[in-house]
C-alpha cells in the first residue's frame, strides 16, 4: 500500500509542475460543415482551457505530502 502512496504522490507531483508549466490546455475539434457526397467541409473549433496556478500548487504540495507519508511508514 506504501508504494502505491509514493506512485500517486509522483504522479501528483508531476503534473502539479505541469500545470505550472503549461498554465492552459488547448483542445482542437474537427467538424463536418457540408457533406455533399464526395465534396467535404470540415471547420476546426480550438479552446482554450485556463488551468489556475492554485491547482498546480496544490496538487504538487498533496504530492510531495504523500510521498512523505510513504517514506515514514516503510
Amino acid at each position: 500500500m506504501m508504494r502505491g502512496l509514493a506512485v500517486l504522490g509522483i504522479v501528483l507531483l508531476l503534473g502539479g509542475l505541469a500545470a505550472l508549466i503549461w498554465p492552459a490546455i488547448t483542445v482542437t475539434r474537427t467538424e463536418k460543415a457540408v457533406d455533399l457526397g464526395p465534396i467535404e467541409v470540415t471547420t476546426e473549433d480550438r479552446d482554450t482551457i485556463p488551468l489556475p496556478p492554485v491547482f498546480g500548487i496544490a496538487a504538487a504540495a498533496t504530492g510531495v505530502a504523500l510521498i512523505a507519508m510513504s517514506r515514514r511508514r516503510a
